[in-house]
């Protein structure tokens, strides 16, 4: 039987799941809380939650607030956060890991960027690497169609400039980077 009190019980086993799911080195629970990453962060103004006031969310249980913040979604994974940390948290991955269950759980609340990153993803899985016109095309057609007509003189400007590809195009080595893909989703799962 556990000495803590159910709540604070429930708290600490959602922050130990994310740092599990993390990595043993992800350093999530040694956070104090001084701010470093949301002053470095270049996107923290778009954030609904600053890295550290959603660590403190994480910390206090709130799962449905932090997997439901658009704060992993907004993080453009430039590490600076994670460089500055004086405790060398790697919050870019932590963010990832937030995201994960956000999906798994369907807890956010806008499926704009999510939708991106399943597309995204699908794309590398196929090709090997983006296909910008097919991710932008479908990107906004689901979510912003009629921003779409606005983007076409942009993308002529590129396909005149051979900047843009009208068809995706494979990598050599193709089922490699799946059989790698595939073995990092088996490690996920277990």
């Amino acid at each position: 039987m556990s000495h803590l009190a159910p709540q604070t019980e429930k708290n600490f086993k959602l922050m130990e799941q994310v740092a599990q799911k993390t990595g043993s080195d992800s350093k999530l629970e040694t956070c104090i809380q001084c701010g470093t990453c949301g002053g470095s962060c270049p996107s923290a103004m778009d954030m609904e939650h600053t890295p550290r006031k959603l660590f403190a969310l994480l910390r206090a249980g709130e799962r449905e607030e932090v997997l439901s913040s658009n704060t992993p979604w907004v993080c453009v994974s430039c590490y600076f956060c994670a460089v500055r940390c004086p405790q060398e948290i790697k919050i870019p991955d932590v963010m990832y890991t937030l995201k994960s269950m956000a999906v798994a759980e369907g807890a956010y609340r806008d499926s704009t960027a999510s939708d991106f990153s399943r597309t995204f993803v699908s794309m590398v899985e196929n090709y090997g690497r983006s296909y910008e016109l097919g991710l932008a095309t479908r990107h906004y057609l689901r979510h912003f169609p009629l921003r779409l007509p606005s983007m076409a003189p942009m993308g002529i400007g590129l396909l005149s400039k051979k900047r843009l590809n009208l068809k995706p195009k494979k990598i050599q080595g193709i089922k490699q980077l799946n059989a790698i893909l595939d073995r990092a989703k088996e490690l996920e799962a277990a």
